[in-house]
């Protein structure tokens, strides 16, 4: 039981560091343009207009993507409470191989904010399209 209680609790970091991230993101956005930390995409380093659209837009994603696989990562891993260390094992691997995906696929609604809202220089657009 042990062994399972250390990996849920495992499981769920990910979720918690993405609702964590993302409210440091919205609220707490790098002050400076920087290449070491925070959202750094070549379109959203174009100014800092598109640094705080970005870091604001993603934060706000992550927060709410964090919340619902939170609640699926808590529930879906139940059922294995009382099977053996490789079947709990692979149920993790596959819930935190998910997780990431997740993570990394937040990068491509959040360009897409950004090319919607900003032309290639950085300047936002005068309508939305």
């Amino acid at each position: 039981m042990g062994y399972f209680i250390v990996m849920y609790v495992m499981t769920l970091c990910i979720p918690v560091v993405m609702i964590i991230a993302g409210y440091m993101m919205d609220r707490h956005t790098p002050k400076k343009i920087n290449g070491v930390y925070g959202y750094r995409t070549a379109r959203s380093m174009k100014n800092k207009e598109t640094w705080e659209f970005a870091h604001h837009y993603c934060g706000k994603l992550w927060l709410k993507i964090g919340v619902v696989l939170l609640v699926i990562s808590a529930f879906m891993l139940l059922p294995f409470v009382h099977r053996s260390h490789d079947v709990i094992s692979a149920a993790v691997c596959i819930a935190e191989a998910v997780q990431v995906a997740v993570l990394v696929a937040s990068i491509f609604p959040t360009e897409r904010a950004l090319k919607k809202n900003f032309d290639e220089k950085g300047n936002r657009r005068s309508s939305v399209e």
